[in-house]
């Protein structure tokens, strides 16, 4: 079954759209059907699953879909109701990873253990900064007390595997308010933290009306003793941005960076899929409006032979232990010798391995001018 692949699941709505985010998200409006959508994105499934022949040759009797990521928007905004009727009517591993964005400060999260009941095992609470006034910049409805009441519901409700999203490089942050911040996650013991640094994406907010960031030294600082931190708290480094505790690594996304296959469901989705030799890009329309009027319109475009290799890359380099050079051909096709030159050359300059497709701690410092390296 297309080697395992991933299910996304797109819920556009949230409460209100944030200054920093380029997502497909749209406020929340009480008109906003709710079972409509789920019929969506059921019509949705039923033809993707007979008009791409990978997904058409799978026998869903004796497997599933192994991972499932709810995200958005806000997918917990949904009844808990609808997401399992979705999930009875999904090809779902017994075993499956099925995880769901939730934002606190909203009520949605008095539901957890409804959540759970339908089918939901793990949970990634956004709470982006612990320190109210960084909340406010970035135009959250929450407080840093909400994301503690959160967690503390999710855990009554009987979920064991949690992650933390919490952001650094906010505006004018310092090193010792990055540092609170993370402090105040690991205080909550997730399973899983995901820290990321903030960047300023186009067509948003933020665009428009820039922030002041922190200068270079402060962010480098940041990034070295945030890392030392997580580390000595037992949180293992396993991509760029992603951490774990006991081996809690999420699946569904080491399935992306592995640059394995995942269908799309919902309004702006995306997908991946292999098919007679070649790599598809799929995508949905982004209005809710329009997805729901056609929920069966798939557009997709092969990935051009000569942008594979860049295209791999730019996942697999993001883990921290990457993958064998192995998986190079086997998930793009394409043999080693394409990029041979390329690779030997990095491995001369101690940025990449010469024994697994994978950067050195310089390498992943440097990752850009790693990557340009298989600009076509």
């Amino acid at each position: 079954m297309l080697n395992s692949p991933g299910l996304y699941v797109h819920f556009p709505w949230c409460i209100k759209k944030c200054p920093y985010c380029d997502f497909n998200s749209h406020p929340l409006k009480d008109d906003v059907d709710q079972k409509r959508y789920l019929d969506s994105l059921l019509e949705d499934w039923q033809v993707q699953s007979t008009t791409i022949p990978a997904l058409e040759n799978a026998d869903f009797s004796q497997d599933g879909f192994k991972t499932v990521f709810f995200g958005g928007g806000t997918p917990s905004l949904f009844k808990p109701e609808l997401m399992a009727k979705l999930l009875r009517q999904l090809p779902i591993a017994v075993d499956a990873e099925v995880t769901m964005e939730a934002n606190p400060g909203t009520q949605e999260y008095t539901d957890f253990e409804h959540y759970l009941s339908a089918g939901i095992n793990r949970l990634s609470i956004g709470a982006q900064s612990f320190q109210n006034t960084q909340l406010a910049k970035l135009g959250r409805v929450h407080n840093s007390a909400e994301t503690v009441a959160a967690v503390a519901k999710a855990r009554a409700a009987g979920f064991t595997n949690i992650n933390i999203d919490l952001m650094w490089g906010l505006p004018g942050q310092s090193l010792e308010d990055a540092l609170f911040d993370l402090e105040s996650a690991i205080a909550l013991s997730p399973q899983h933290i995901s820290w990321y640094q903030l960047t300023i994406e186009a067509k948003t907010e933020f665009a428009k009306r820039p922030p002041l960031l922190p200068i270079d030294g402060i962010l480098a600082e940041i990034e070295i003793k945030g890392n030392e931190l997580l580390a000595g708290q037992g949180y293992s480094r396993y991509e760029i941005s992603a951490y774990a505790k006991d081996a809690a690594f999420c699946q569904h996304n080491i399935n992306y960076w592995s640059f394995g296959d995942y269908v799309g469901l919902g309004a702006g989705a995306h997908g991946k899929v292999s098919e007679d030799e070649q790599i598809l890009r799929t995508q949905k329309a982004s209005q809710p409006r329009l997805y729901q009027g056609e929920p069966t319109k798939t557009s997709k475009q092969r990935v051009a032979e000569e942008q594979l290799p860049l295209e791999f890359m730019m996942n697999a380099l993001r883990l921290i232990d990457g993958t064998s050079l192995t998986t190079f051909t086997e998930k793009t096709g394409l043999d080693w010798q394409v990029i041979a030159t390329q690779w030997d050359g990095l491995v001369a300059q101690g940025l990449v391995r010469p024994d697994r497709c994978s950067t050195t701690e310089l390498g992943l410092r440097y990752l850009d001018t790693v990557l340009e390296k298989f600009v076509s």
